[in-house]
């Protein structure tokens, strides 16, 4: 269990929230963890380069010099892949890249993951009606108050999507924000503070605590 101090918009500590999630055996962590992210990474890959061989590659059907007599070595096509225009010697080509996973063991690496983001957890109090209208400077200014750096990466966690912080959020160069049921790992490990509201945190717990 995890407890975490509740700031309200101006930064001062007013509450204190828990959150309790099973996570994974010591010794098993960061192999399930490292797992589930590299799942994710090539998962996201297109896998659609792709580079002609020297039968795909169009002309070189003529050979270019009679085999012998000439002083040169010999050639029975411009598209040799030794040539310029040639075709590419195991070169890529379209390919899956998905890995499969077990969906019990993502939700465990998902919540080691988290679990193990403790120390960089900030809980605040709702704040959209703070935002009545779109404001990026006052949303700068309320992130600093919680006492996260300018140049920090940030993974602000809501409950809803509002209308109003997302887009006082969205031009903030190192600010993802991201709803509370649809949490990813790389998302988790690659954020330096992560900022949850209680509702998000209660939602979170409410949607990954009960699973085994």
């Amino acid at each position: 269990m995890v407890n975490c101090v509740v700031r309200n918009w101006q930064g001062e500590e007013v509450a204190q929230a828990t959150l309790e999630l099973r996570v994974a055996k010591e010794e098993n962590a960061a192999h399930i963890v490292h797992r589930a992210l590299v799942r994710q990474m090539a998962n996201a890959r297109q896998g659609n380069a792709s580079a002609k061989t020297r039968a795909e590659v169009r002309g070189g059907g003529r050979k270019p010099w009679r085999q012998k007599g000439t002083g040169r070595a010999r050639a029975g096509s411009i598209r040799s892949p030794l040539w310029r225009g040639g075709g590419v010697i195991f070169g890529p080509k379209p390919r899956d890249y998905e890995i499969k996973m077990n969906r019990k063991e993502r939700q465990l690496a998902l919540r080691t993951a988290l679990m193990s983001r403790s120390d960089d957890l900030i809980v605040v109090e709702e704040f959209a009606d703070k935002l009545p209208r779109p404001k990026t400077k006052e949303l700068v200014s309320a992130i600093a108050r919680w006492g996260i750096e300018a140049t920090a990466k940030v993974l602000l966690i809501l409950s809803e999507t509002e209308e109003n912080i997302y887009l006082s959020a969205r031009n903030i160069a190192k600010v993802k924000l991201i709803p509370a049921n649809n949490l990813n790992i790389y998302d988790v490990l690659n954020a330096d503070k992560i900022v949850t509201t209680s509702s998000a945190l209660a939602k979170i717990q409410e949607v990954y605590g009960d699973k085994v």
